[in-house]
């Protein structure tokens, strides 16, 4: 392919409605904004033509967009089924051929990309005799520009430097991975303590008792088959719970729902898809999933409606171990529910005043929720710090915070760790006897290479990571939520849900040990972790300041939708309501140094405090 002669050319991204994968997309965007091309993301009637090319409406309404935005490179994205990928794909591009979009025919498009699941680029490089440009999602940054036919003299010098903490831990990880050492890894007996897998066990317990024993963490793994059968799908997930439970590697199943039993749950789903996941709709399947689960303790994603009804459903009959609300997201917003944002608040509010009175836990789930719309690591601590406050506020005993590393996956580590620091600083300080924090940390969802060998020692890799993020604590973090290295490919199943467990255990014992031993450079003192994590900490701190003096009563659902709505916290790559956010999608965010930040016209970052104060119109 040739080389793009010029950086005035433009790239258009498009997918279909149906494909809600869009973490990619925001972070290719963003990569070409830094080399100085203008990039265009197809919103919602976008894509929704895309998912029905075929009607002649549709296809005329993406060519006038095409026109319209000059795009010159257009690349689609389908990371659902392989051969409906080929099908999609191949359907696109000869509408395109038949309107005479491309470049040969007299048109404005002069190449075409598509983005896919391993099997689906395999595809279509053999279809189309390797003249599309495919990817995966396993590319360096560099190899994505190159692959796009980004000139060097267009790249910036600083996004062809490494890390050399994150090219550290790689080698440590590779090494570790090759040993096969990590194959003896023995799961941890936690089970000394009275109310043990009990119905009246819970996550409080299970991490005193691990802290009194100085185990490793608790692991967490989000588990659910799909099968296209339901009663076939339960089947599957309660004999895949009843292996996990038997093995004793995983401390706490996190149920993997599918869309409908988020949306549904209760009702006739007749024909409507099913979104992936495991069919769950009625509290019989609850129990007989709680049941399966012995020993472990159980969570579940709330409800996307109905969200206080379902929360005391989770109660009785999973017992549950934690809820976990998104409070801005899991809605019209994103396309995961029917409530707008407002309502969406005041449902999660008042599940709150619910999961208050039982005493559980409180999962903020929200701050990778804003990176995946292209937000800024300001907006990705403050937004999980409001959360925290509100939580105190209205009578949380316990907070879970997760925090998503490598996300976008291009984030360097310690820009990664900075986030996580700054944001522990903040909720460690508002701790007190009535309200505790676990650390719950997590590899970013898109982060893992299809070649196995390679997301084995990314899993270890991003283990070391979570071991820096509070390195004076030698009990932290309290819960790995432990992301199977074969995402990137497959569904996890119990063999690779338990080897993930067995590399993550093995890979922190490791770090820790190399470490005590002067092998392996400790991070605690890192000037540069240590100044992006100050700066961070000031500035979200100011900023929540600046919130309190102006927004009234900003600890409430009116208080947090006027935070968002305001345009404290951006968002510029969100896909669907963007008229009702249009002061929150009108910045424009890049990677800097490996972060994360809100910059101007010129491409120079704005102080987060500053940009804050001149909404309010203060000094």
């Amino acid at each position: 392919m040739n080389k793009l002669v010029d950086n005035y050319e433009v790239f258009g991204f498009i997918r279909p409605y149906v494909d809600a994968h869009t973490l990619g997309v925001s972070v290719v965007a963003n990569l070409l904004r830094e080399c100085g091309y203008k990039v265009i993301i197809g919103d919602v009637g976008i894509s929704l033509a895309v998912a029905q090319i075929a009607k002649l409406d549709n296809i005329s309404f993406l060519c006038k967009w095409i026109r319209d935005n000059k795009i010159s490179r257009l690349g689609f994205s389908y990371r659902l089924d392989p051969k409906d990928a080929k099908f999609a794909f191949g359907k696109l591009l000869q509408m395109l051929k038949d309107h005479r979009q491309l470049q040969d025919q007299g048109g404005i498009i002069k190449q075409v990309y598509f983005a896919g699941l391993p099997e689906a680029c395999n595809l279509i490089a053999l279809e189309y005799k390797n003249s599309i440009p495919v990817f995966v999602g396993d590319e360096t940054p560099m190899k994505t520009l190159k692959l796009l036919g980004i000139p060097d003299s267009l790249i910036p010098s600083i996004l062809q430097l490494g890390s050399a903490y994150d090219e550290e831990r790689l080698r440590f990880s590779t090494e570790l991975i090759q040993s096969g050492k990590y194959q003896d890894q023995q799961p941890y007996d936690r089970s000394g303590y009275v109310n043990y897998g009990k119905k009246n066990d819970t996550l409080v317990d299970r991490i005193r008792y691990n802290r009194q024993k100085q185990y490793p963490p608790l692991t967490r793994v989000h588990v659910g088959p799909y099968q296209p059968d339901y009663e076939n799908a339960k089947k599957e997930f309660k004999s895949w719970l009843k292996q996990l439970a038997q093995t004793k590697f995983l401390d706490i199943v996190s149920i993997g729902s599918s869309q409908l039993s988020q949306s549904d749950f209760g009702k006739e789903w007749g024909d409507k898809p099913n979104g992936g996941g495991a069919p769950i709709n009625s509290e019989k399947d609850l129990i007989e999933i709680w049941d399966a689960s012995r020993p472990m303790l159980v969570r579940t994603y709330a409800g996307t409606k109905n969200i206080p009804y379902l929360a005391e459903i989770y109660e009785r009959t999973i017992h549950i171990a934690w809820h976990a609300l998104s409070l801005w997201w899991f809605n019209k917003i994103d396309g995961r529910g029917s409530n707008t944002v407002k309502e969406n608040l005041e449902e999660h509010f008042k599940t709150i005043q619910f999961i208050a009175k039982t005493g559980k836990p409180l999962e903020p789930n929200i701050p990778h929720h804003f990176s995946f719309r292209g937000g800024d690591d300001y907006t990705y601590v403050l937004s999980a710090y409001l959360a925290a406050i509100m939580a105190k506020k209205m009578g949380i005993r316990y907070l879970v915070v997760q925090t998503m590393l490598n996300t976008p996956k291009y984030t360097w580590g310690i820009q990664d760790l900075a986030k996580a620091r700054a944001l522990l600083k903040l909720v460690r300080e508002i701790e007190d006897k009535n309200f505790i924090v676990f650390l719950q940390p997590r590899a970013g969802l898109d982060f893992f290479s299809p070649d196995l060998d390679k997301a084995k020692a990314q899993l270890a890799s991003v283990t070391a990571m979570m071991d820096d993020i509070e390195p004076n604590n030698p009990l932290s973090p309290d819960i790995i939520h432990v992301v199977s290295y074969c995402e990137a490919v497959k569904l996890a199943s119990p063999k690779y849900i338990n080897e993930s467990i067995q590399i993550t255990i093995n890979a922190l014992n490791e770090y820790k040990r190399l470490k005590s031993k002067g092998l392996i450079n400790d991070m605690k003192n890192n000037e540069d972790i240590n100044s992006r994590t100050a700066d961070i900490y000031r500035q979200v701190k100011s900023v929540v300041s600046i919130i309190e003096q102006n927004i009234p009563l900003p600890y409430t659902p009116e208080g947090f939708y006027t935070i968002f709505k305001k345009g404290i916290m951006p968002v510029p790559y969100l896909w669907s309501c963007r008229d009702e956010f249009k002061e929150a999608v009108k910045w424009n965010t890049s990677l800097i140094n490996g972060g994360m930040q809100v910059v101007d016209e010129l491409g120079q970052p704005i102080p987060f405090t500053k940009r804050v104060k001149e909404l309010f119109n203060c000094r």
